[in-house]
C-alpha cells in the first residue's frame, strides 16, 4: 500500500487546512485510515483515525472539536480537515493505513503502512 499526504503549509493562528491521503496498490490489505503528527522534539503522536467500513472516528484530545476526519471511498481518500489552528499544531503531519484491532486504532502499532508526511506550520 502507497499513501500520498498532501495539502500542507504556513496558516495563521485561526486558519484552516484540508490533507488529503489517497491509498493506492493492494487497499484490501487495509481497513482503517488515520493521521499522526510529530512536532521538533517531540515523539509522534495520535491525530484521528477511522475505518472504512464507517462508524466512529477517533480524534485526539487536543485536537477534538477543531479537527475532523473523513472518508471517500470512492478516490480511496481520506481528508483530515483542520480548524481553528494553533501554533501547538505545528509539525509534520503523517498518513497511516492498517487493519488494527479495536485497541490499536488510535496507536501507531496498529498501522503498518505510512505516508512520507505533509508539514504543517501554524504562525502566531
Amino acid at each position: 500500500v502507497q499513501l500520498q499526504a498532501s495539502g500542507g503549509g504556513l496558516v495563521q493562528a485561526g486558519g484552516s487546512l484540508k490533507l488529503p491521503c489517497v491509498a493506492s496498490g493492494s487497499i484490501y490489505d487495509i481497513n482503517a485510515m488515520g493521521w499522526f503528527r510529530q512536532a521538533p522534539g517531540k515523539e509522534r503522536e495520535f491525530v484521528a483515525s477511522l475505518r472504512y467500513s464507517g462508524g466512529p472516528t477517533y480524534l485526539s484530545g487536543p485536537v477534538k472539536g477543531r479537527f475532523a476526519i473523513s472518508r471517500d471511498n470512492a478516490k480511496n481518500t481520506v481528508y483530515l480537515q483542520m480548524n481553528s489552528l494553533k501554533p501547538e499544531d505545528t509539525a509534520v503531519y503523517y498518513c497511516a493505513a492498517g487493519a488494527p484491532i479495536i485497541s490499536q486504532i488510535m496507536e501507531d502499532s496498529g498501522f503498518k503502512y505510512w505516508g512520507q508526511g505533509t508539514q504543517v506550520t501554524v504562525a502566531s
